[in-house]
């Protein structure tokens, strides 16, 4: 069997680098954020067996034409850039790293979350232009404020605890998590997304990108919250109607956003949020530390390994996993 082990992205963490060639595989990279066509040119001429998924979609076309392809590992937790659909009518297993950037995640959340609401860059941007502007300004606590989780899985519970550290009150969302999620951190339960939106100061978003929940914070949800909250989102950029975020920002209905993702990425040069001061922007890095590289390159590595050994995964990690039963098509459990 060949044991190439193609990683959409320039870079992997030694770590998992030395787990590879500790297994006998050699990994090959694609350049950042390569199209789907770059990227099944690769695949092609490398033979690889195994994707390391981080940057660029993984479609049909992509797997169509790598009939060796046995496994996608996902370096993290959102596969909406993978076609789970098409990889399970192949018997191929998408995994993911559950959990394992769950402590980076929250913490950028959390930083996002301080910067936009103490003014930190505008502020900083008006002393280095000679401003001095304590006279008149009015900041604002966080302690006290309550923020809303938008579903319930590890990188949310890790920013709930983090937030409660600052003294806020925790309410979350989730129709799918157990009630243990919430009682684990104490958070109040929202019946409903609705309920969500009205009570919470900061919302902080954490659902995957689905169908379901794609811009599912339009005008209209944004309504819904209190005059003067705001947005955080550390998930996936498709979950916000940026038009809808930039006008309500702009009307004062919102107080600003802290935003690591975009809809497109990377975003164009002229996006519109890069003129709002009242949203603090970064590169889709808040999983991206040292710490977290280790867990996550290392987890995805191994998934791999167990799937083209035959042992058993554990059906958490398999993100298609129902799609596969339907398919009729099983791996090691």
């Amino acid at each position: 069997m060949n044991k190439t082990i193609l990683v959409t992205g320039p870079d992997l963490d030694p770590s998992a680098k030395q787990l590879l060639a500790d297994h006998g595989y050699k990994a090959v990279h694609t350049p950042p954020y390569a199209d789907s066509a770059v990227i099944s040119e690769y695949l092609k001429s490398s033979g690889a067996v195994g994707i390391v998924s981080r940057m660029g979609r993984i479609d049909e076309s992509v797997m169509a034409g790598a009939p060796q392809l046995r496994v996608i590992s996902k370096h993290g937790v959102g596969v909406d850039n993978i076609d789970l659909e098409a990889a399970a009518r192949r018997g191929i297993p998408v995994l993911v790293a559950a959990g394992a950037n769950a402590i980076s995640v929250a913490e950028h959340a959390i930083a996002l979350l301080l910067a936009v609401v103490k003014r930190i860059l505008p502020l900083d941007a008006g002393l280095r232009a000679g401003r001095w502007e304590k006279p008149g300004f009015a900041g604002r606590e966080i302690a006290g404020a309550t923020i809303g989780l938008m579903a319930m899985g590890a990188i949310a519970q890790a920013t709930g605890r983090m937030a409660q550290g600052l003294g806020m009150k925790v309410i979350g969302y989730d129709p799918y998590a157990d009630d243990s999620a919430f009682k684990s951190l104490g958070a109040d339960r929202c019946a409903n997304f609705e309920d969500l939106l009205s009570r919470s100061d900061i919302l902080s978003l954490h659902s995957p990108l689905t169908e379901q929940t794609r811009s599912i914070l339009d005008a209209s949800a944004i309504a819904r919250m209190p005059k003067g909250s705001y947005v955080i989102n550390t998930a996936r950029g498709g979950l916000i109607d940026e038009e809808a975020l930039l006008r309500a920002i702009q009307s004062g209905h919102l107080a600003g956003a802290g935003l690591d993702t975009f809809a497109v990425e990377p975003p164009k040069a002229d996006h519109p949020f890069f003129a709002e001061p009242r949203i603090v922007l970064t590169p889709h890095i808040g999983g991206v530390t040292r710490e977290a590289g280790v867990r996550v390159g290392v987890d995805a590595v191994s998934g791999i390994f167990q799937v083209l050994a035959g042992e058993p995964v554990s059906p958490s990690r398999i993100a298609n996993r129902k799609l596969l039963d339907a398919t009729n098509h099983t791996i090691a459990k």
